[in-house]
């Protein structure tokens, strides 16, 4: 499984044809595929390419919703 660094991440922010990837609690989703991630954007408030790990917990969904999507590595901590 890739270990991401956060730079790495960055390019993964669902813009120009690119895949949408978020990190939560050290683990990397792609959430590409979702009509709630449309060119990386959540909700106007969350983006691709980031750790959203401070920003889970105030979410109206509990983290489980993310289990919907393919865990593709992990985050590197700095």
């Amino acid at each position: 499984m890739k270990v991401f660094t956060q730079d790495e991440l960055k390019e993964f922010n669902g813009k120009n044809g690119k895949p949408a990837y978020i990190a939560v609690k050290g683990k990397v989703y792609d959430v590409t595929k979702s009509t709630l991630w449309e060119d990386g954007e959540h909700q106007f408030e969350h983006y691709a390419g980031k750790d959203l790990t401070n920003e889970i917990g105030d979410a109206p969904h509990d983290e489980d919703v993310l289990e919907r999507f393919p865990v593709v590595g992990t985050l590197k901590k700095d």
